[in-house]
């Protein structure tokens, strides 16, 4: 019997190496043999308050719209955005340095001529442009040199993005990432899943975009945005506000108070902590087109305004209502000051500064924002909160603490008074920073965009595998299939026998 076993053992055990073998060989084949050379990307996202680069890859054999671009790496330029170079020759493009010098070395040098990078500047160039025009064609032409010139990736433009292209760009990315547009399917084909789209939501520092699929007539032309991918066309609804985003909020905020009480050198806010006070310069708050008409006059940009806190959450409410024009509206539905929106539909992600604020929140409150009335509740809880309590339970913050009341409050209104989300819509509300490992924004659906790596058409289906991995599974297959009817066999002979039964 014991002699039996081992003629039965013997061949499992190499049945089981014979397993190992393949899969290691598969491997081997998929990781060595037909490892992909990949092609790279570079984005600036110069936004307001900061620019971020992100550098993409995707495997160069499949850069026909193969839905398989990810983020490689990503760098935060240290200071202000290119914006805020308007009075310092030449430093928009040498803030930009440090980062470049990183994509460098994390991108391969023999890729670096094939690379090309992008710079999209979003709301505050787009403010810039309206105040100065001059001055953010010095930085886009800065900016331009400094990337064309210094670097050895292939430079493929600066300019401003409109608000809509930047509504856009995030919807794109966002269902990109989610692989509603197509994926790999079990059998390793890709395949076009047929799944609902997903709303975007991004809240920068001058602007606020709302973007999503909708079956309803889009009243205003300037809302509408039609774009054909993988063979299928979608019809989005997109609006960007700008003086909207958080920084320009802020200002907006604290001009009003500042106005109704007749531009006092000492005024109170309701959105301030009761225990914080803080001295600025007229200049924080006027110096933007978003707050210039209720700049005081006679004006000095270098006068000094003192701010108390006074921690009314009811009053805050009341201060921050005040910067939106709830009752306008030209069309058969708006969200705020005269702008049409259809009614929203499906789910939404929510993202840059959305994200951020929902962290906060459930931070320092123990709240996570799912409905309207935990949105409420939160806001108020911060509101009601000091600033050595905020501290103590968000310490990395501090610098941020005594504007999180106004941002919560706004983004209460925002959503609930401005884009209309309700019991029903605003649980589908998913607040999120990434996706996988790729940041969400604009910036990866520009340069999907910009690359013509999303074909306007249907692609052909095609294997995820290797031809070498694919034979090794065959392989493996009809080994198991053959292995079996032995093992049957072998098993009534033990049964016949009276031995154990081989397991």
């Amino acid at each position: 019997m014991d002699n039996l076993k081992c003629h039965i053992v013997a061949p499992v055990s190499l049945l089981l190496l014979g397993i190992v073998g393949i899969i290691l060989l598969a491997v081997h084949t998929e990781d060595v043999k037909d490892a992909p050379q990949y092609m790279y990307g570079i984005v600036l996202d110069a936004g307001s308050s900061h620019t971020a680069m992100y550098i993409y890859k995707w495997p160069a054999d499949k850069e026909n719209g193969t839905g398989i671009v990810s983020q490689h790496s990503e760098c935060h330029v240290k200071g202000g955005g290119i914006s805020s170079y308007a009075d310092v020759h030449g430093g928009a493009g040498k803030s930009l340095e440090g980062c470049l010098q990183q994509a460098m070395t994390d991108i391969p040098k023999s890729k670096h001529s094939k690379t090309p990078i992008y710079l999209g500047a979003t709301a505050g160039m787009r403010l810039l442009n309206l105040s100065n025009t001059k001055a953010s064609n010095e930085i886009l032409q800065d900016v331009s040199d400094k990337l064309k010139t210094k670097y050895p990736f292939i430079f493929l433009g600066a300019a401003i993005l409109s608000g809509a292209d930047e509504g856009a760009y995030g919807w794109v990315t966002v269902n990109y990432l989610l692989e509603n547009f197509i994926k790999y399917d079990f059998a390793g084909q890709w395949i076009s899943p047929s799944k609902k789209t997903v709303g975007a939501l991004d809240f920068g520092g001058a602007s606020t975009q709302i973007t999503f699929e909708t079956a309803d007539k889009v009243e205003d032309e300037g809302n509408k945005k039609t774009l054909r991918l993988y063979g299928r066309d979608y019809t989005l609804y997109t609006q960007s506000f700008l003086c909207y985003g958080r920084d320009q909020v802020l200002r907006q905020i604290l001009a009003n108070l500042a106005k109704n009480q007749n531009y006092a050198t000492s005024i109170s806010h309701p959105c301030y902590p009761a225990d914080y006070n803080v001295s600025m310069e007229l200049g924080k708050i006027f110096d933007s087109p978003c707050t210039q008409k209720k700049r005081p006059s006679p004006y000095d940009a270098k006068g000094l305004i003192q701010v108390q806190g006074t921690g009314n959450y009811q009053q805050c409410v009341g201060n921050v209502s005040a910067i939106f024009d709830l009752k306008k509206c030209s069309f058969s539905s708006c969200s705020f000051n005269d702008v049409f929106q259809p009614k929203v539909s499906g789910n939404f992600m929510a993202f840059s500064a959305f994200f951020y604020t929902y962290s906060f929140l459930q931070r320092s409150t123990g709240i996570s924002v799912s409905s309207p009335e935990l949105m409420e509740g939160a806001a108020q809880a911060v509101c009601n909160m000091s600033f050595e309590e905020m501290e103590k339970k968000v310490p990395d913050q501090k610098t941020r603490l005594q504007d999180y009341c106004s941002v919560s409050v706004f983004i209460q209104i925002l959503t609930l008074k401005g884009y209309r989300f309700d019991q029903d819509s605003f649980p589908r509300i998913s607040f999120q920073k990434k996706a996988g490992d790729t940041s969400i924004g604009w910036a990866l659906g520009y340069m999907l965009s910009k690359s013509n790596l999303i074909p306007s058409e249907s692609i052909p289906l095609r294997k995820a595998l290797s031809s070498g991995a694919w034979t090794g599974l065959l392989f493996l297959f009809i080994l198991i299939l053959a292995a079996l009817p032995v093992y049957v066999i072998l098993r009534a002979h033990f049964k016949r026998k009276g031995g154990a039964p081989v397991v």
